[in-house]
């Protein structure tokens, strides 16, 4: 409807109201008539309408009934009807089928025109909600897409983990426990989950279960009004609220009290939550997904976390595992971190990794699995200076190499943390700020470990 002029279809089989339309509208519409549907379709066939003023009464069918094949068929037109009766009951099935506005027989030219004018904003705030809609289709499509690709690797237990969670995906409403070491990527399978769910189009929502005081359990799940507490200067969704109908991600699960954990138990099993402040009851429709580090048999054994809670949560459970027994995949993600990060970072130049660099990485146990390697990709591609990322932009996996080759018989750790930092002291001149920087450690960190081992420095470092 962006044009100025709008065409406009009358189908009324009375000759004085389809007469008196046409001489109204015009002034400033192109107007086309049919005094039965059948000659209303072929003008739809070979025009483009905007706005159809449809008669409830009809030869061949009921005005309801064209309503029904325009919506079905023509989904762009927008329908007003009118009727020489008030029947309420016609009016409202009417709107319900998606009619957009309705007026009386007799009716005055100017209630025509504020029907119009109705119907135009409505048709451009509809419009305007479909190109919303469509982007945001779009965008879901990306992050999908990007999720998709985030979850990197050909190995069995990759190949193993996309299909469970295709699986699950498949049934919205099972809850689902991620058990693996902290940066094995849980909250990126968690939203994979949601992207491939029906619940897709609804919010995902992520909550920190170690960082929520048991003070505020019941304001951050249930929210509050206004004034039901000091500090409650407006009302606020809990995460319940904001999330309903979509997927809640309830992360270092294994960390809660075991007061928190009795609450949300609790709430689990009625599916039910009373803002803070009210009296009232509200339903919520939410897919659990939560996560922890801790070992299976640890939280199992019923000692600092509920088997109720962990049964109620654990339906269905995905084992992420370390980097250090995938390292088959190490590979194709430290391609897909340099293409995304030297992009990011606008080094389209550095194109590859030297298989030195794999060297290192297999002989590395990455303690903080993905998220470490990311990193240590990350601080690569910043100091490299040309096309290629070498064993020289990985300085303390070179070191830790260098170290564990030259005390190959020393098994103490206190030791070999000392000859290394001495090591790289003297690489650097003893520039206590750049061997900070060569050790990844805050300058401060350094010299505290410096008077720990009474490293000596030369007198004229200060």
């Amino acid at each position: 409807m962006k044009n100025e002029k709008l065409n406009i279809l009358v189908i009324d089989d009375d000759p004085v109201y389809r007469n008196l339309l046409r001489s109204i509208l015009k002034e400033k519409s192109n107007v086309f008539a049919a005094e039965a549907p059948s000659l209303g379709f072929k003008i739809m066939n070979n025009q483009s309408i905007d706005i159809i003023i449809c008669d409830f009464q009809l030869p061949e069918m009921s005005g309801i009934k064209v309503l029904e094949i325009v919506k079905e068929e023509y989904p762009g037109i927008e329908v007003i009807m009118i009727s020489a009766s008030g029947d309420m009951d016609a009016v409202i099935g009417a709107l319900r089928k998606g009619a957009v506005d309705f007026f009386k027989k007799p009716f005055t030219a100017s209630e025509i025109w504020f029907s119009i004018e109705r119907t135009r904003k409505y048709a451009a705030i509809n419009d305007k909600l479909t190109q919303i809609k469509n982007e945001n289709s779009l965008l879901k499509t990306e992050v999908s897409r990007e999720i998709g690709q985030a979850i990197v690797g050909k190995s069995i237990d990759v190949i193993s983990i996309k299909q469970q969670m295709e699986m699950v995906a498949d049934t919205p409403d099972t809850s689902v426990l991620i058990i693996g070491e902290s940066g094995t990527g849980k909250e990126l399978v968690a939203r994979g989950i949601h992207n491939l769910s029906k619940r897709k189009d609804e919010m995902f929502g992520a909550v920190n279960m170690s960082a929520v005081p048991e003070s505020l359990f019941e304001s951050e799940f249930f929210g509050h009004k206004k004034g039901s507490f000091t500090g409650a200067i407006v009302d606020r969704a809990g995460w319940f609220e904001e999330t309903n109908k979509g997927t809640l991600f309830l992360d270092e699960i294994g960390e809660m009290p075991i007061a928190l954990q009795i609450k949300l138990l609790r709430v689990l099993e009625d599916r039910k939550f009373t803002k803070v402040g009210t009296q009232r009851e509200q339903e919520f429709d939410v897919r659990i997904i939560s996560a922890t580090n801790k070992p299976l048999d640890v939280l199992t054994d019923g000692k600092n976390f509920r088997l109720d809670l962990f049964h109620r949560l654990g339906t269905f459970v995905i084992h992420l595992p370390p980097l250090r027994d995938r390292k088959g995949d190490i590979i194709e993600l430290s391609n897909y971190f340099l293409l995304s990060l030297a992009q990011k970072m606008g080094k389209k130049k550095i194109v590859s990794i030297h298989n030195d660099v794999f060297d290192l990485f297999n002989n590395y146990s990455f303690p903080g699995n993905i998220r470490e390697l990311k990193n240590l990709i990350e601080r690569a591609v910043i100091v490299c200076q040309g096309k290629e990322l070498t064993p020289m932009h990985f300085t303390s996996l070179n070191l830790q190499k260098t170290q564990l080759l030259q005390n190959a018989n020393s098994f103490d750790l206190k030791d070999l943390e000392k000859q290394t930092i001495l090591k790289v002291l003297q690489k650097v001149n003893f520039n206590k700020a750049e061997a900070a920087r060569l050790l990844n450690l805050e300058w401060n960190a350094l010299y505290r470990r410096i008077q720990k081992y009474n490293i000596e420095l030369p007198s004229d470092i200060t």
